[in-house]
C-alpha cells in the first residue's frame, strides 16, 4: 500500500509520459470534488479530503513546498466547509451564495498579495534552514507562492459561498497548466484544463444561482 504513495509507482504509460498511481487517484478525485462543488453538493467535501491527503504527498516528493503545505490548509478547511454547508441545507434545505462587498474583496486582495510575498521568502529558504527535511530547493518559488496563497484565498471564499471565489480559481488553473507542465506532472497538468472549464462553469452557476439579497 506505502508503495502506492509514491510517484515513482507507474500505473500507466502514455506516450513517453509515466503515469503513477498517487497522481492518477488524487487527480481523479480532485477532478470529481470541483464538479460536485460547482453543482453545490456537498458530497465535494468528503471526496476532497481524500484528494488532498494524496496531493500533499505527491508535491512533498517533487518538491513544490507550498503546493504541499497548502493541502493541509485544504484539509483543515474542507472539514469546516462541510460543517457549515451541512448546517446550511439543514436549516435552508439548499446552499445559497453572493458576492462579497467591494471593500472585503479589496482588503482580500491586499493580504493575499502580502501573505504571497512572505510566503516566497520561506520557500526559498527552505532548504537552507531545514535541509534534512528539505534537501532540494524548491521549484518556482514565487508562483509556487503565489497559487498557494491564492488557492487559500478561493477555498476560504468557496466555504462562506462566495462567488468571487471562482475568479480566483481560474487564475490558479490558468497557472497550473503552465507550472505542473513545466515540472512533468502532465496528467495534473491537464487535470486543469478541465478544472478551468470547470471553474468557469461554477462562476456561471454559483452567479445564476445567486438570490437577489447579497450576503456578507
Amino acid at each position: 500500500m506505502i508503495d502506492l504513495l509514491s510517484v515513482s509507482k507507474i500505473f500507466i504509460v502514455i506516450g513517453n509520459y509515466q503515469l503513477s498511481y498517487i497522481e492518477f487517484i488524487g487527480t481523479i478525485l480532485y477532478f470529481v470534488s470541483v464538479l460536485l462543488i460547482s453543482r453545490k453538493s456537498i458530497i465535494t467535501w468528503p471526496i476532497g479530503i481524500v484528494s488532498v491527503i494524496l496531493y500533499g504527498i505527491l508535491f512533498y516528493q517533487i518538491q513544490l513546498y507550498s503546493d504541499m503545505m497548502e493541502q493541509f490548509y485544504y484539509l483543515i478547511i474542507s472539514i469546516v466547509g462541510w460543517y457549515q454547508w451541512y448546517h446550511q441545507k439543514q436549516a435552508k434545505n439548499q446552499i445559497s451564495t453572493s458576492w462579497s462587498k467591494l471593500n472585503s474583496a479589496i482588503f482580500t486582495i491586499i493580504i493575499t498579495i502580502i501573505l504571497t510575498g512572505i510566503l516566497t521568502i520561506c520557500v526559498s529558504n527552505f532548504h537552507k534552514w531545514m535541509p534534512a527535511i528539505f534537501p532540494v530547493p524548491a521549484s518556482y518559488p514565487f508562483l509556487d507562492a503565489l497559487t498557494t496563497m491564492m488557492s487559500f484565498t478561493a477555498m476560504l471564499l468557496t466555504t462562506r459561498r462566495k462567488n468571487e471565489g471562482w475568479i480566483y480559481w481560474i487564475i490558479i488553473d490558468i497557472i497550473g497548466i503552465c507550472l505542473y507542465w513545466i515540472k512533468d506532472v502532465k496528467f495534473i497538468s491537464l487535470q486543469y484544463v478541465f478544472l478551468l472549464a470547470m471553474a468557469i462553469y461554477g462562476l456561471a452557476n454559483w452567479y445564476v444561482k445567486s438570490k437577489p439579497k447579497q450576503e456578507n
